[in-house]
């Protein structure tokens, strides 16, 4: 009994041939033989110089998920994983993790301040949210910029 395959049945066979293709090309390339990637050391300053508003956030925020994780004796990575329960990483208590990650981005604002990333008149504001926001639903989201100003 012979069987035509309709469009979408096509379609499905011609992407799984090439899903196959693609693999057997990349192997061949020497894909199996490529050593892990290598994860920065949190403990070490990343040469980064950010460009405008966001990107100053984003280096605050990041620096700061790297003191904590030097803190934590972990990568950053490792922590941004622990920080979800569902992912089964979770190796410390809520508490130390609010502890580290309050001191890794007090000191990320230190740095920023210090570089010149922000003024001098902002950096105590950033100082204070840090240290009164609610780093735990933070994490769990569900929290507003109006939810963060009210802690100042």
């Amino acid at each position: 009994m012979s069987r035509r395959l309709n469009a979408a049945q096509a379609v499905v066979v011609a992407l799984l041939v090439s899903c196959l293709v693609l693999v057997a090309v990349e192997l061949a390339k020497g894909a199996a033989s490529e050593p892990a990637p290598k994860l920065a050391n949190p403990c070490r300053p990343r040469n980064v110089q950010p460009s405008g508003f966001d990107a100053t956030v984003q280096r605050i925020v990041l620096d700061g998920f790297d003191g904590a994780a030097c803190r934590l004796h972990t990568t950053r990575e490792e922590l941004v994983l622990s920080l979800d329960p569902a992912t089964g990483e979770r190796r410390w208590d809520p508490p130390t993790i609010e502890r580290a990650l309050r001191a890794g981005l007090l000191r990320a604002v230190d740095d920023a301040e210090r570089r010149g990333d922000i003024p001098g008149f902002v950096a105590p504001l950033l100082r204070r949210l840090v240290e009164s926001a609610p780093i735990d639903q933070l994490i769990r989201g569900g929290i507003g910029l109006r939810d963060l100003l009210g802690s100042l």
